[in-house]
């Protein structure tokens, strides 16, 4: 015969709010390491940020793995909330449609192909 015992809520509530708190500190660190690393600029659509909107400016997990926080920052990509919301729904379309077999399209832009070019004449 089964006991059935009730669950302790309280404890489940402290280790939630131990998960978010390591959650919120863990994205805490990346983000500031990210928006130190990289120009306020968002990789997909080009919009710069600074100031109150900087909040705007969302760090992205490129393989999707938000434990995978290298210190070069190589996972990372700055994007404004829309496209960042826009990354994450094409994906989720891409596997409603059958096509999430783990791959990703690439994104074709980038707003600093002609940075070093762009720097080069404003010092000359």
């Amino acid at each position: 015969m089964t006991k059935h015992t009730s669950p302790d809520h309280a404890r489940l509530d402290r280790i939630v709010a131990e998960a978010r708190q390591q959650r919120e500190l863990r994205e805490a660190g990346y983000r500031e390491r990210a928006l130190k690393l990289f120009p306020w600029i968002c990789a997909r659509c080009g919009r710069e940020f600074s100031g109150l909107r900087l909040r705007e400016l969302t760090v992205h997990h490129k393989d999707h793995n938000h434990d995978n926080n290298p210190a070069d920052g190589s996972n990372w990509e700055l994007l404004c909330l829309y496209c960042h919301d826009n990354e994450h729904a094409r994906l989720l379309d891409e596997a409603v449609r059958g096509r999430g077999t783990g791959e990703q399209a690439a994104a074709t832009y980038n707003p600093f192909a002609d940075l070093q070019a762009l720097l080069k004449k404003k010092s000359d």
